[in-house]
C-alpha cells in the first residue's frame, strides 16, 4: 500500500484527493461522478476512491452500494480502481462487500484486460480469505482462474495473492484442492519464483491443515459432455 501512494499523482488527481478529504460535499460529488455520464469523468472519480481507500478507507464506508454499482460500468480502469479499493476495505467490511461477487467474477474472466482480472482475482482472494464459507464459494472460479492464466504475466502476482489466501480462515477442502492443484509448479515448475512460491504456497498448506495426497478440483462433468462421451 505503501507503494501505491507514493505513486507520482496527476494534478488533477492530487487537487481531487485533497478536496475529498476535507469536505464530505466533494466526497458525495465524487462517488456521483462514477455513475455520470462520462468515461474520463469515472475513471478519474474511481482513481481518486482508489486512493482515498489507501489513505482513509472509513472514509468511503457509507459508499459502499455505490462502490458495488461501480463495478458494472463498461471501462476497465473504473472497475479494477474500484475492485482495487474494495480488497483495501474487505477487512472492515467483508459481509457488505460480498455483494460485489458477480462484478468481480464478471472482471476475473474480462477477455480485454490483465489489470481488470488480476483486481479482480485480488478482491476474490482477500473475501475468501475471510471465512470458510466463503472460500467454498470462491474457490471454484479461482481454481478455474489458475487454470486460464497460469502462463500470463500477471500469473506471478496471482500468487501472491493465494498465498494470502493459503493464510486465510479457508475450508479444509478448499485447501486440499489449493494443494493439490499446485503441487505439480511446486515440484517442478518452470522458472525459480514460479516452483519457490507455489512450493512456499503448497507447503503452508500441508502443515496448516495437515493434508495427506492432496487433490487438485475434479472437473465438473455436464450432460452435455456426457453426451458428446457417448457419441
Amino acid at each position: 500500500m505503501a507503494e501505491e501512494l507514493r505513486e507520482e499523482l496527476s494534478a488533477e488527481e492530487a487537487e481531487r484527493l485533497s478536496s475529498v478529504e476535507h469536505d464530505q460535499d466533494a466526497l458525495a460529488s465524487l462517488i456521483d461522478d462514477l455513475s455520470g455520464n462520462g468515461r474520463r469523468k469515472r475513471q478519474l472519480a474511481a482513481r481518486v476512491v482508489n486512493l482515498v481507500a489507501q489513505r482513509e478507507p472509513e472514509l468511503l464506508t457509507p459508499y459502499l452500494p455505490d462502490l458495488i454499482d461501480a463495478l458494472y460500468r463498461p471501462e476497465a480502469q473504473t472497475r479494477w480502481e474500484i475492485l482495487d479499493a474494495l480488497s483495501i476495505m474487505v477487512p472492515d467490511h467483508a459481509k457488505e462487500i460480498g455483494g460485489a461477487y458477480e462484478g468481480a467474477e464478471a472482471a476475473l474472466f474480462d477477455e480485454l484486460s490483465a489489470t481488470l482480472r488480476l483486481s479482480a482475482f485480488r478482491l476474490l482472494c482477500c473475501w475468501g480469505a475471510t471465512e470458510r464459507g466463503r472460500s467454498k464459494k470462491v474457490w471454484p472460479i479461482l481454481d478455474e482462474a489458475i487454470q486460464c492464466y497460469h502462463g500470463d504475466l500477471e500469473y506471478r502476482d496471482m500468487l501472491g495473492y493465494l498465498h494470502d489466501f493459503a493464510n486465510g480462515k479457508i475450508e479444509g477442502g478448499v485447501a486440499g484442492e489449493l494443494a493439490g492443484r499446485l503441487q505439480f509448479d511446486a515440484e517442478n515448475g518452470k522458472g525459480s519464483y514460479l516452483k519457490a512460491r507455489s512450493a512456499e504456497i503448497y507447503n503452508i498448506l500441508v502443515k496448516r491443515f495437515k493434508l495427506d495426497h492432496p487433490q487438485k478440483r475434479a472437473r465438473a462433468v455436464s450432460k452435455n459432455d456426457d453426451l458428446d462421451d457417448e457419441e
